[in-house]
């Protein structure tokens, strides 16, 4: 979106990206942006205003929103209906709005068929308008002259070159989720420093850049994890491989509004199943966590997120009975949230995930069909159920057949910490002041703003990309 704002604006532009292809977080994710004021609103009927939007988000923030930078915020909501209509302008194609608490009305633009889609309608109109795409590109140092950044060095397949810029250079590259954990360690502490992210190469690139041209990483202690996520299955689902455009993306739609819940559930499931958290009242009602090798390692009580990176290849699996079982079958016992459904219950997992839910008339062979071993399973099942005293609410594991969910990690969904940035996106050094000819967008521009719920991260990503390339074009010529 930085890129494409640029080029609109009247800029040469030239996109470095370091993966072979791009996409970034914004292709793993659900695919949902949160806004108001939009098309998809107004034809549902809906009286809503950024206003409304700005104040709704501090539900989300709790004791945290004394650390809001409430000035970016104000730019999301105002311009997340800008985004949307460029979105739909360049084809993409939105479901919903749908509701999500403490909202006050429904916001979740949900894209389909799936998030691939704005990378490939963005990346199209991008090169359409001459942006240079540069993948399997690493951007290696940020070039200051006179204390203005003038360029950057990049290496790729072709060896090393310098690239002269006029206006400014433009930091998109994500979060440091899965950054090394020495540089985790500058900002956070205990488990995080032991996982990584969800998506990999979000190793805070644009934040190191910047911290060498004197920036500073603001709200870095800050984080969506430990969370324990399933794994995404070994295959692409159908509805993750299917064309991007509006001809498959409109006839999708439109069978949304008239197909029968019971027919469309376990297609929407396939897609938004695929890393999904489970919710931890599994634990409450009884279900225990294993690792590898059959053992019980925590109290699953007691934030047992915290504890499954020490595990061997930071793998879980949950396991409890049909007792149980058969309660996670209708709310408000539900398995995950699941955006666009609502809830994900057992036998949802059962018909969209096999690869990660299993049932066996008893704990051996449930060990089989999910390779732990048979003894140490029995075992920790059976030492579980001598511990539970009388006035303990969970009840013994005794009730075949058994079942399991899994295998699961725990992962840093987001790390908040982003560089410190003014309104126009301006990268800030340890005064307050901006450092010429360096913005930042996305994560790594974060520059405070809280995105607690759904939607909001995305939102972020395509408003700040928006007005970074829109502010980065126009440098020769603002005050």
């Amino acid at each position: 979106m930085a890129a494409l704002s640029a080029a609109r604006s009247g800029a040469s532009v030239t996109l470095v990206e370091k993966n072979a292809r791009l996409g970034g977080t914004t292709a793993l994710s659900v695919g949902t942006i949160c806004a108001t004021s939009t098309r998809l609103q107004r034809a549902a009927g809906i009286d809503d205003c950024p206003d409304s939007h700005f104040a709704d988000m501090e539900k989300f923030m709790g004791p945290l929103v004394e650390r809001d930078n409430p000035g970016l915020r104000r730019l999301l909501v105002d311009t997340v209906p800008e985004a949307i209509q460029v979105l739909e302008e360049l084809g993409i194609t939105f479901m919903g709005p749908l509701p999500e608490p403490p909202h006050s009305k429904p916001r979740l633009h949900a894209v389909l068929p799936h998030s691939r889609s704005f990378v490939r309608h963005l990346e199209t109109e991008c090169r359409r308008l001459g942006v240079e795409i540069l993948t399997a590109h690493r951007v290696t140092r940020l070039i200051q002259e006179d204390d203005a950044v003038r360029g950057i060095e990049i290496d790729g397949d072709t060896g090393a070159k310098r690239v002269d810029v006029q206006f400014g250079v433009i930091l998109a590259s994500g979060d440091f989720s899965a950054s090394e954990p020495e540089y985790k360690r500058k900002f956070m502490s205990g488990p995080l420093l032991s996982i990584g992210g969800i998506n990999p190469t979000s190793t805070g690139d644009g934040q190191k850049l910047a911290e060498t041209a004197g920036a500073e990483v603001v709200n870095g202690d800050l984080a969506w994890g430990p969370e324990i996520r399933f794994l995404a299955p070994p295959k692409p689902s159908i509805v993750s491989q299917m064309p991007t455009g509006r001809l498959a993306a409109r006839p999708l739609l439109a069978a949304m509004k008239v197909l029968p819940q019971w027919l469309l559930r376990p297609i929407l499931l396939r897609f938004v199943t695929t890393f999904l958290a489970p919710s931890l009242r599994l634990f409450e009602e009884g279900a225990i966590l294993v690792n590898r090798h059959g053992e019980r390692f925590c109290d699953e009580l007691n934030r047992p997120q915290d504890h499954i990176g020490e595990q061997p290849d930071q793998l879980a699996w949950i396991v409890f009975d049909d007792q149980i079982a058969r309660r996670f079958a209708a709310w408000p016992y539900f398995v995950s949230t699941a955006p666009g459904v609502g809830y994900a219950y057992l036998d949802d997992y059962a018909r969209s995930r096999p690869d990660i839910y299993a049932t066996a008339p008893d704990i051996a062979g449930l060990a089989a069909k999910i390779g732990l071993p048979a003894d140490a399973l029995s075992r920790s099942v059976a030492d579980r159920n001598a511990e539970i005293s009388t006035s303990d609410p969970s009840r013994p594991l005794t009730t075949g057949p058994f079942h399991a969910l899994g295998p699961a990690k725990s992962w840093i969904v987001f790390s908040e910490g982003g560089v410190r940035i003014d309104e126009k996106f301006r990268v800030l050094d340890k005064t307050r002041q901006p450092i010429p000819g360096l913005y930042a967008a996305g994560s790594a521009g974060q520059g405070g703003v809280l995105l607690e719920g759904h939607g909001h991260h995305l939102a972020w990503a395509f408003v700040s990309g928006l007005l970074a390339g829109r502010n980065a074009a126009g440098a020769a010529t603002s005050p």
